[in-house]
């Protein structure tokens, strides 16, 4: 008998060059994934909670982005993914970090996806947790270019919410925000893949 992450016969038709439908699949995927992104973030109105959306956002985005593996079939839907995610921060106003590692992030968890047929729920989960470290990329102006975008953020809510949110970003803090992406990222693939149970088995995601 096959093990749970054995391929199945529908990856048969999983890989080649990315079409038109697989462009649209990813257009879809992207805005649902932003807008997912951006009500969490609306959490950052709260300087603890800013720190704390990278705990959050990967617990909630687990959903979209399991869903979407479901229909990403083909090397390089995920990088694409990633890659507009973090265009789509830059152009919000969260740096230009974000590009970097949404590439990144994407792009290696589009390998772990394709390494497991596109047919393994464990490198499913995996591949989420490790996509959503691309959500340090938008604390990343707080450390590594802080004297030109502090003053942007002081502008726009005030001293009082600077100084206090950077008492939580100090840079012994960025490792650990980096490990709770991964981790909840984790366990957001695991909660994704439950709620999406059904649509896995019609995948052929065992």
């Amino acid at each position: 008998m096959a093990s749970r992450d054995t391929a199945s016969p529908v990856t048969a038709k999983a890989g080649g060059r990315l079409a038109g439908k697989d462009l649209i699949n990813i257009g879809i995927f992207t805005a649902i994934y932003f807008v997912v992104v951006f009500a969490v973030a609306c959490l950052g109105f709260v300087p603890i909670l800013m720190a704390a959306i990278c705990g959050i956002i990967p617990l909630v985005a687990g959903i979209p982005y399991m869903l979407f593996l479901t229909r990403a079939r083909k090397f390089g839907m995920v990088t694409i993914l990633g890659l507009l995610t973090g265009i789509i921060m830059f152009i919000t106003g969260m740096g230009y970090f974000s590009i970097a590692t949404g590439l990144i992030c994407g792009l290696v968890a589009d390998l772990i996806w394709k390494s497991g047929g596109y047919a393994s729920s464990s490198r499913a989960v995996l591949s989420h947790g490790v996509f959503s470290c691309w959500i340090i990329g938008n604390f990343l102006p707080f450390l590594v270019t802080a004297d030109a975008y502090l003053p942007t953020v002081r502008a726009q809510y005030g001293d009082a919410y600077v100084d206090e949110l950077m008492t939580y970003l100090q840079p012994e803090m960025y490792p650990v925000l980096l490990v709770a992406c991964f981790v909840t990222g984790i366990i957001g693939g695991f909660i994704g893949r439950a709620v999406l149970k059904k649509h896995f088995k019609r995948a052929g995601i065992a």
